[in-house]
């Protein structure tokens, strides 16, 4: 019988092995033909666990790792503008996930994201029952929206068996269109009529589209858009804020829950389970900030049916999780798994700063929401 050969002492080997340079064996301090072992000094090309989340070379591959890696959005003073004014009709420019990334990329953006945090911040630790500055043009603002809802009792949905889209609010969105530039006009000063041209716009795409029946974050996003406007054209100003939320916001959030459950709106691009809401997602944010150092009320209170009823009319959060319930049947973690999981985080801050960067990627980062957003003189494509 041959006996076996011994792998370190190997006397035949393939041509391409005997060109190979010996090392030692650790075992038995034998020659062998083996390759050396890599250098273990070198700079490891691996990137380690605990790497900086922001630092990571690759884009992200979903959402969520996106959301993670996004910084919190800060609070930004409105830039005003001045004249000479250049007013002009706005229009649709996105149109490719590259518009997307040189918006974001602009100083107007970042204004107008920081807005959407001022506004945020203002109403934060706050009751919507709280006592706070309201200007007469807030009042006026108020009314027009008042106006609006009247409209809704005016024109009764029509008769039809489709579950989505009644065509009456086909009537009503033309009614308020065509109204629009005189509302306008009741709280403009006369050197600023000419920027009817763009507001109009702005306020008509916020409640809704008449074509398709349909309303979503979209149109939310134009009617925050249609504020911000009013902040850069001195119109409201900065302690016009928590009023801005808690009266103005507040009004525009009871309009459109009566639109959808009277003309029946179809959701603009509903995540399904996987969305906050079928409609909205502002109140989420504004809601989070009014709960953030409650003495009392966890995220997870949203469970808890007493809290809903008592305090459902004093926090947005707690009002959204109330309409979401009504409108949704079945065991809550079901119907919204993502409500669900965001109850278990400890505080409503850490809440409040996930929101704000969930909104700049679910909404503000995705093209079919974002193909329809308006730009003129005052939100300026640069």
């Amino acid at each position: 019988m041959e006996p076996p050969r011994d792998h370190h002492h190997q006397q035949e080997e393939e041509p391409s092995r005997l060109s190979q340079p010996h090392t030692t064996c650790p075992s038995c301090g034998g020659p062998t033909r083996f390759p050396p072992p890599p250098n273990i000094s070198a700079t490891p090309s691996y990137i380690p666990i605990r790497f900086p989340a922001v630092n990571l070379p690759n884009p992200p591959t979903n959402s969520k790792e996106a959301i993670i890696r996004t910084p919190v959005p800060q609070p930004q003073k409105v830039d005003p503008i001045s004249p000479p004014y250049h007013f002009t009709t706005p229009s649709k420019i996105i149109r490719s996930q590259d518009d997307i990334v040189w918006f974001h990329s602009s100083p107007i953006f970042h204004n107008f994201l920081g807005f959407v945090v001022s506004l945020s911040e203002s109403i934060k630790s706050h009751k919507l029952s709280d006592p706070c500055h309201v200007s007469s043009t807030i009042e006026v603002i108020i009314s027009i929206l008042q106006t609006l809802s009247d409209y809704v009792d005016e024109i009764p949905p029509a008769p039809q068996s489709s579950r989505y889209g009644n065509v009456a609010y086909r009537a009503w969105h033309e009614r308020i269109s065509s109204d629009a530039e005189s509302f306008m006009l009741t709280f403009l000063p006369p050197d600023l009529h000419g920027a009817t041209v763009e507001l109009v716009p702005y306020f008509t795409d916020s409640f809704g589209n008449s074509s398709r029946i349909d309303y979503g974050t979209g149109h939310e996003t134009n009617f925050a858009a249609w504020l911000y406007c009013l902040a850069r054209l001195g119109i409201v100003k900065e302690e016009d804020y928590p009023a801005l939320v808690a009266r103005v916001f507040v009004k525009y959030m009871d309009l459109m829950r009566k639109l959808q459950l009277t003309y029946s709106l179809e959701p603009a691009g509903s995540h399904g389970v996987w969305g906050l809401d079928d409609y909205h997602f502002l109140p989420f944010i504004f809601g989070s900030s009014q709960l953030i150092d409650h003495k009392h009320m966890k995220p997870k209170s949203i469970h808890n049916d007493d809290i809903l009823e008592n305090f459902a009319n004093e926090y947005l959060y707690l009002s959204c999780i109330v309409f979401v319930k009504k409108a949704k049947k079945g065991l809550f973690a079901e119907h919204s798994p993502l409500l669900d999981d965001i109850s278990s985080v400890p505080t409503w801050n850490k809440v409040n700063s996930g929101m704000l960067k969930m909104y700049k990627v679910e909404v503000l980062e995705k093209v079919p929401i974002m193909q329809h957003f308006l730009f003129g003189s005052i939100i300026k494509w640069v």
